[in-house]
């Protein structure tokens, strides 16, 4: 495959580093080291795709392990890398997984969770290639539902020409009040899938290929059933055009796509890396399954070949970014080989007090906001004055430090407990205005703030 037919969206070629950083900044308070090291990786995957074939076999993505304490962004970077490009994402927890043998997921399941995230990117796109068409074939159908054809057998005075021309002249009046939504809801009756269970043969025994075959084989073998509905025109105009895009669009050229799309552009993030390592501290029998996972997450990372329902898929182009606190263990009680295929190292700093202030005031639909817009809905205007700010971020700022810190997470546990009474009582006629400045802040957080072993169960 050429790379000009690479299944990439525009913003994939055309953004620069510094671009990427500034979109970051939208959403992301700080941490420019950790946005510069993403924004590099990033690009340098558009620079990879321009290369000769036969240079780019050579070039492998520099793959990112960033440290820090939760709470301060390594998430929602890593999320809007992955938004910002367009590219098959999955964010998979390195505890969940188990060495192959052990009860519990098989580490090369999380190639197969890119690919299903990768389907589901590709058929969306298709989707909208194909929405045109589909809509034209719904409306078709709506027509036949409200209007079937009639045989003019029984009849015989009746010249099936006149028949047909008067029946033309009906399904064009029908369709135009289709159209104008006059039929919206009038009742029609139509055929749908019953969606069943799958059967679930063999589960959380690391043999998740071997459970995907043969659901996908008793998929094949059963007869899909189909039911009666009656349903509105506007219901019936979403179930078929679900029906019609999807038989609009060749689910192995999906998949082929998709899975040329997750070879060359998948990011999966590791997060909790850290609880893979092996401490000082930490037991000897616990040591061998982490062990275990990292030696087998090391093929993964390093490049192999997996199977999955919709083809083999490489993973040696794959952008892998890992993450962790480290707080009990560090990068290097890693397996030397795994280090190695995480040479870029980056380390995120705690947020301090006015990281927190930022963060509730400046990105795009910020935490503030986000509240506004909510209480909204019951008619309740919510105010914030530049005290109640500023309260806010310092009584954050104070339980952080004095509790465990949890960065800015601490600030959405804080507001919810700020706002509980408000959320309650509404929608309330009495209820129209509520303004957020430092008093109220005192009066709602003060008590519980100041008492540490509560703080550390209620913030």
């Amino acid at each position: 495959m050429s790379t000009t037919d690479q299944p990439t969206p525009a913003s994939y070629f055309e953004m620069t580093p510094q671009e990427i950083v500034d979109s970051l900044d939208r959403h992301i308070i700080g941490q420019q080291q950790a946005k510069r090291a993403v924004a590099i990786a990033l690009r340098n995957r558009y620079r990879w795709r321009q290369l000769e074939d036969d240079v780019r076999k050579e070039i492998t993505p520099k793959n990112i392990i960033m440290i820090g304490p939760t709470g301060v962004g390594k998430t929602e970077i890593t999320r809007r890398l992955a938004s910002m490009a367009g590219a098959p994402f999955i964010k998979i927890e390195a505890t969940k997984y188990t060495e192959v043998g052990y009860y519990g997921r098989d580490v090369e399941s999380m190639i197969r969770d890119l690919v299903e995230a990768s389907i589901t990117l590709v058929r969306n796109k298709k989707s909208i290639e194909v929405r045109s068409k589909a809509e034209q074939r719904v409306e078709d159908r709506l027509l036949e539902l409200l209007l079937p054809d009639a045989p003019t057998s029984w009849n015989p005075d009746v010249k099936s020409e006149d028949f047909d021309d008067k029946h033309a002249r009906s399904r064009e009046k029908f369709r135009e009040m289709l159209k104008n939504g006059s039929l919206e809801e009038r009742e029609v009756e139509l055929q749908v899938e019953q969606r069943s269970s799958p059967v679930q043969v063999f589960s959380n025994m690391g043999m998740d290929q071997m459970d995907m075959d043969v659901q996908n084989m008793f998929e094949k073998i059963m007869p899909k059933k189909q039911k009666n509905r009656k349903v509105s025109i506007a219901d019936a105009r979403k179930i078929l055009l679900e029906q019609e895009t999807d038989a609009l669009m060749d689910r192995d050229a999906i998949a082929e796509e998709a899975i040329a799309l997750a070879e060359n552009s998948g990011i999966v993030f590791i997060d909790e890396i850290d609880k893979i390592c092996g401490s000082q501290d930490s037991g000897k029998n616990s040591d061998v399954s982490r062990q275990g996972v990292q030696r087998d997450l090391l093929p993964i990372v390093e490049g192999t070949t997996v199977q999955t329902k919709h083809g083999s898929i490489k993973t040696e182009y794959m952008l892998f970014i890992a993450a962790g606190a480290f707080h009990r263990s560090r990068p290097a009680d890693l397996m030397p080989e795994l280090q190695g295929r995480f040479p870029i190292r980056v380390e995120l700093q705690d947020l301090n007090r006015d990281d927190l202030l930022r963060i509730l005031t400046e990105p795009t639909n910020s935490l503030t906001t986000q509240y506004q817009q909510l209480l909204a809905i019951d008619g309740v205007t919510l105010t914030y004055t530049q005290d109640g700010i500023d309260a806010l971020a310092d009584m954050a700022y104070q339980v952080n430090q004095s509790t465990q810190n949890i960065g800015a997470r601490r600030l959405h546990t804080m507001l919810e407990r700020l706002l509980e009474d408000v959320s309650f009582q509404a929608p309330n006629d009495d209820l129209k205005e509520v303004v957020i400045d430092a008093v109220y802040v005192k009066k709602q957080l003060s008590e519980i703030a100041s008492d540490e072993d509560l703080s550390k169960f209620i913030l």
